[in-house]
């Protein structure tokens, strides 16, 4: 393959592999595609073993426990970033969590800590990532940092629940981020996919209608794949996208747009 851009020389953390069919693995194949060198976390043993074989087929060395309920694992990543690597060129936010009652029941009924676990996983660990990783973007000259949104946060989808106010905050977040980070040539960016079959997606009560819907009326007829995704991440932390910030970047065949 040859990429109309290149990320040759860049370091890149990419988190949220759950198996081939997760956005991260289309955002990582794209990387290293584009010349990314990766560091790859997992959430704890049992996960390692289903992102192993992705990891060997992308030839991924780097691969890290990551678990944003411990900042230990955290402060671990970052610190084996700086050791080996010495600079990060770009990292890929890509986690969410709720518990099922939160996620599927009304939000008027959500409960406090369900509500509170849900933010903190899903939307303030992009924050926290952000902040250790504002040290190493500043030793390679800047970069960005990219998270994964989706229509609910602005739209009310069925049975998507507390999620669609994490991801309104997620997206709050990225604006903000980008205001605070700009000066030191850090971009701060979300991507918007359709809806598509995925680990995460499958907890979500009548996923396949969505799916379908996204299908009939958006003005390209098409669902997205992990690849799309992949596609536009890799564009967003290349030089190609480097004054674009703050934004939250939609790749779902036009579905967004309509009523």
């Amino acid at each position: 393959m040859n990429p109309i851009f290149s990320l040759e020389g860049k370091v890149g953390l990419i988190t949220g592999i759950a198996n081939e069919k997760s956005i991260s693995t289309g955002v990582a194949e794209a990387c290293i595609d584009a010349g990314a060198k990766l560091v790859v976390t997992y959430q704890n043993e049992k996960t390692l073993a289903f992102i192993e074989p992705v990891v060997r087929r992308l030839g991924v060395e780097d691969v890290l426990l990551m678990d944003v309920t411990r900042p230990e694992t955290m402060d671990a990543v970052f610190a084996a970033i700086e050791a080996r690597h010495g600079k990060l060129d770009f990292a890929v936010h890509s986690m969410a969590f709720a518990k099922r009652d939160d996620l599927h029941g009304r939000v008027v009924d959500s409960s406090p800590d369900g509500f509170a676990m849900a933010m903190d996983i899903s939307t303030h660990s992009f924050v926290r990532l952000a902040k250790k990783a504002e040290p190493l973007l500043e030793k390679a000259g800047g970069g960005t940092l990219l998270t994964m949104t989706y229509l609910g946060s602005e739209k009310v989808i069925p049975h998507y629940g507390v999620m669609g106010l994490c991801k309104a905050a997620l997206e709050a977040a990225t604006r903000y981020l980008a205001a605070e980070l700009g000066e030191k040539n850090i971009r701060v960016n979300a991507v918007s996919p359709g809806p598509l079959m995925t680990r995460a997606a499958s907890g979500i009560a009548g996923f396949d209608h969505l799916m379908a819907a996204a299908v009939e009326r958006s003005p390209m007829h098409s669902l997205v794949t992990p690849e799309d995704v992949g596609a536009l991440a890799a564009f967003l932390v290349s030089d190609a996208g480097r004054l674009i910030s703050g934004g939250v970047h939609f790749v779902d065949a036009g579905y967004n747009i309509m009523a």
